[in-house]
């Protein structure tokens, strides 16, 4: 009883993790309890085994790195990849400002808002934050493209502001896609991910494989 009682007190919730094994290196990341649905879908596939064997199959630099599609295990070179998921979606959890596009982000894929103006996110594609600095100019430019995109929704706090200045992201998406977690180790394998050679369907030349995905 005494360690539910410090548990009550302290307001201190376990945080689960997931190692992702690639043939680039491991990922590790933390998935946030304030998006229960994404964090416990996402644990769900990981522990079934979806991402074994998955590829990256989506990069673009400074911007991010793609995968869950599971038809990418046993992919030929060359093939377009990225249209697969299982047939669900998430309700969104975007929990903005406090969860943004930082680097290092963790984030949901999802179909574009002409047919999901809810926001609704795959049910298996994930992707992970590189992205870039931002000046003020660039900033300005970006909330008015988020201003557009949610009607004036959405505004960048000058705390999100300052760290895209500093350490970078992707902040156009804010608002828009739900981030349940965030790289914790292994940033650096990240940013070898997100400069490999693509072709023109964004997709690594060489195969870049999630090896596997374990819970904790």
């Amino acid at each position: 009883m005494a360690s539910v009682a410090v548990f009550a007190q302290t307001g201190v919730e376990k945080q689960h993790e997931v190692l992702i094994e690639t043939s680039m290196g491991n990922i590790r990341v933390v998935l946030y309890n304030e998006t229960p649905k994404h964090r416990d879908n996402f644990l769900k596939l990981v522990k079934e085994g979806y991402y074994d064997g998955n590829l990256w199959h989506r990069v673009i630099s400074n911007f991010m790195i793609q995968s869950g599609d599971s038809t990418s295990q046993h992919a030929s070179q060359g093939t377009l990849l990225g249209e697969y998921s299982p047939d669900y979606v998430i309700p969104a959890e975007i929990v903005f400002p406090k969860y943004f596009h930082k680097r290092g982000a963790l984030a949901a894929a999802r179909e574009g808002d002409d047919v999901n103006p809810n926001y609704d996110s795959s049910a298996s594609q994930f992707y992970i934050v590189w992205g870039r600095r931002f000046n003020d100019d660039m900033l300005d430019a970006v909330e008015d493209r988020i201003d557009r995109a949610t009607h004036g929704k959405v505004r960048l706090t000058p705390e999100v502001r300052e760290y895209y200045k500093i350490h970078g992201g992707t902040p156009h998406l804010d608002g828009q896609y739900t981030v349940f977690g965030e790289v914790i180790e292994g940033l650096d394998v990240v940013q070898k991910i997100q400069a490999v050679e693509t072709d023109s369907n964004n997709r690594p030349v060489e195969d870049v494989k999630i090896i596997k995905a374990v819970a904790y």
